[in-house]
């Protein structure tokens, strides 16, 4: 499984950004997909995610800003951030849940990573 994640860059605060995520070498129509982030000197943490069957959760700080999506026929995983803040600045991860069962909420319940595309919101 590949995933290649892009569509990162530099915004001001309050701007937008839509990142994106491709996959291949796998069912992709059946995995629950998600996007993680790190910010520097931070550990990992969750964004949001989607089901096979397009059920989404998001963290709450970014709920009612992004939005997650998926287009199976492309598969491909986007990530609409709107109203982005300083804090949003991290590199974001997508990633496939493949066969774990852990947390769908926790990067150890995902399988299959992509590398990573920088966000940076200046103030």
């Amino acid at each position: 499984v590949q995933l290649q994640a892009s569509g990162g860059g530099l915004v001001q605060a309050g701007g937008s950004l839509r990142l994106s995520c491709a996959a291949s070498g796998r069912a992709f129509v059946r995995d629950d997909m998600a996007w993680f982030r790190q910010a520097p000197g931070k550990v990992r943490e969750f964004v949001s995610r989607i089901g096979w069957s397009g059920s989404t959760d998001y963290a709450d700080s970014v709920t009612g800003r992004f939005t997650i999506s998926r287009d199976n026929a492309k598969s491909s995983v986007l990530l609409q951030m709107n109203s982005l803040k300083p804090e949003d600045t991290a590199v974001y991860y997508c990633a496939s849940r493949g066969t774990r069962v852990g947390s769908r909420f926790s990067e150890y319940g995902y399988e299959y990573w992509g590398q990573g595309t920088l966000v940076t919101v200046s103030s």
